[in-house]
């Protein structure tokens, strides 16, 4: 289990974590099944019980189409564990490489990501190669 605080604050991590990844999975006008299952098992992953991820994924849904920035998503992430940030960036690239192509506005939002999430350009770049040669 990667997240382990204190019952509200992992919720509202979990909550923040998954609209990030819906944002970026919508980013493209193309939301599929394919990234919601890799929302769905990243964020099993990083902890969160298999019976509370539905609701999250619902709740994440309407914070996600509610906001106007990814700030507010990325408060919370940008101070957990250099791990966690690790796979919430590789969920992100796998996500955008689901359909086996970037667009211009998802290497945009991993672009502002680098910065939010004190992610340096090196392992952002490390992370992005490594998703794209295991999905080849």
């Amino acid at each position: 289990m990667f997240l382990k605080k204190e019952k509200n604050k992992n919720e509202n991590n979990f909550l923040k974590i998954c609209a990030l990844l819906i944002h970026a999975a919508k980013i493209d006008e193309n939301y599929t099944n394919i990234e919601e299952k890799i929302i769905e098992k990243t964020l099993e992953e990083l902890g969160l019980k298999k019976e509370e991820i539905s609701d999250t994924l619902k709740e994440a849904k309407k914070v996600e189409e509610d906001s106007n920035q990814i700030l507010e998503f990325t408060k919370e992430i940008k101070n957990l564990s250099e791990k966690n940030k690790i796979k919430i960036i590789e969920a992100l690239w796998t996500i955008i490489y689901s359909n086996k192509n970037a667009d211009i506005y998802e290497t945009n939002l991993m672009r502002r990501l680098v910065g939010l999430l004190y992610i340096d350009n090196k392992s952002m770049a490390d992370i992005k190669e490594k998703i794209k040669q295991n999905l080849k």
